[in-house]
């Protein structure tokens, strides 16, 4: 199935490439067109990640685009950021070919108007016209055309200018590259800012990584390179470029949300709009406001929008997986960095070594001294549509069904369901469970006082996730 998820149009490859994908593209091309957000004949911009599926999808993109009247322009193989960058700041759309995290058999579109990521109401109406355009058979360009390397050098320039300073000077930095399409450039990068950096890892087939569901393999993996290489960091993304990886000196992995606030105090944010699925224990103590909203980049933008016309002047976004959305332009030092809202990984990469910098701190040192409560996540994969909905239904039809997730770890005393089920226990840990946007999948994350607790809650609540199917009982073992 083809459909749109918490970022972008995802599905397996081989259905994407039977016809979906041409003609999503050209429903966005007809909403850009018919809700006046682009004109025809303007350019298009269009970028992909390393994916096997993604030479012949981007193929796809560019003839349905122009078969509807508009001038795709190729970027190549970039950041999704980078590639969204360029289009806003020339007034333009684009569409990135990507499936971003998620297993290397599927693929995925993002799409972007002029100003930015399109939201729900524009997924509803490019949905309602893909399924009311005729069935076609995909068309395709024969080759890929030379790609324009004007994003990548656009994106580049903006964080030489905003981080002019050698930060990482006499550090040592670990760039696992595996096929993550921002390799090239946090390389570039790290080195204009000092560092030593030590290439690992790289990889000829595509990998998926998840930065907000490493595995304990590679968590390993990153562990002995660290300690292998004397490395102050270690530093990815995601396949997309739009998700940062970030390990510190001891090895251990920085969660996603700590890095964005950690870039919030920074870049003096008085709004930060995060998900539900981010640690509870940011809030207004840290010196802004805090908006919670469902999972997915387009309700963090309707948050930021909301948080905009409260009055807030510096709003920033981010998620669970550490993807930055700059709503505002802000001041860093001497320079300017123009909004942003899209996922983003450099930005808070860089901003998490300026303020170590600037505080004279290691890595582990600047996250410990946020004192959040522990968290941690995890997911069970091929996890049918289906169970996730049938496992939903039963916890919110049966306190018993929810007991019996908890068993002897802790009692429910608030429930709440504004993205999947946030179980508040006594003691004051949390368990939430939702099933992926993305992949058929159930996501699992827990919180508690001690990283001991966090861990017993996960394992309790991905322990009940796996039985559920074969089981066909809700989880306090009654009948459906």
């Amino acid at each position: 199935m083809v459909a749109f998820g918490t970022s972008g149009l995802r599905g397996l490859a081989t259905d994407l490439l039977s016809g979906p994908g041409y003609v999503h593209v050209s429903a966005f091309a007809a909403h850009l067109a018919e809700a006046g957000r682009a004109a025809r004949g303007c350019a298009v911009f269009v970028g992909s990640d390393r994916r096997d599926s993604s030479p012949e999808l981007t193929r796809q993109t560019l003839a349905a685009l122009a078969a509807a009247g508009f001038a795709p322009v190729y970027c190549g193989v970039l950041p999704t950021p980078a590639l969204a960058f360029h289009a806003m700041s020339l007034q333009a759309p684009a569409v990135m070919v990507t499936g971003s995290h998620i297993p290397a058999d599927r693929n995925g579109l993002k799409f972007y108007r002029p100003d930015g990521e399109i939201d729900k109401a524009d997924e509803r109406a490019i949905a309602a016209l893909a399924a009311a355009a005729p069935a076609a058979v995909p068309a395709r360009l024969a080759a890929l055309p030379a790609p324009d390397a004007a994003a990548r050098d656009r994106y580049a320039a903006r964080y030489r200018a905003a981080f002019p300073s050698p930060i990482l000077r006499a550090r040592r930095v670990g760039l696992w590259r595996h096929s993550s399409v921002a390799a090239d450039l946090l390389a570039g990068l790290l080195a204009g800012l000092g560092a030593e950096v030590v290439e690992l890892g790289a990889s000829d087939g595509f990998v998926a990584v998840d930065t907000e569901a490493i595995d304990a393999a590679t968590a390993e993996r990153l562990a002995h390179w660290s300690r292998r290489h004397r490395l102050d960091a270690i530093v990815s993304t995601d396949g997309d470029g739009d998700r940062p990886l970030l390990a510190d000196e001891t090895g251990r992995i920085v969660r996603g949300d700590a890095l964005g606030l950690v870039a919030a105090r920074l870049l003096e944010a008085d709004a930060v709009v995060t998900p539900v699925s981010s640690n509870p224990g940011i809030d207004d103590r840290f010196g802004f406001a805090v908006i919670r909203t469902r999972v997915g980049s387009p309700f963090v933008l309707e948050g930021m929008d909301t948080a905009a016309s409260r009055g807030f002047t510096r709003v920033l976004g981010f998620e669970a997986n550490g993807g930055l959305l700059l709503g505002s332009a802000v001041d860093l030092g001497a320079a300017r960095l123009d909004a942003l809202p899209t996922r983003d990984s450099v930005l808070p990469l860089l901003c998490a070594f300026a303020a170590a910098g600037a505080h004279g701190l290691p890595l582990s040192k600047l996250f410990d001294d946020l004192a959040l409560p522990a968290c941690v996540s995890g997911r069970v994969e091929n996890f049918s549509r289906a169970d996730s909905d049938r496992l939903m239904a039963a916890l919110r039809a049966s306190p018993d069904a929810v007991d019996g997730i908890l068993g002897p770890i802790g009692t429910a005393t608030r429930i709440d369901d504004i993205d999947g089920l946030r179980i508040h226990l006594d003691g004051g840990g949390m368990i939430h469970l939702r099933p992926s946007g993305n992949a058929p999948e159930m996501r699992c994350y827990a919180a508690a006082p001690t990283p001991e607790r966090a861990a017993a809650l996960l394992a309790a609540g991905l322990a009940a996730i796996e039985r559920f199917p074969d089981t066909n009982e809700t989880l306090c073992g009654a009948g459906q």
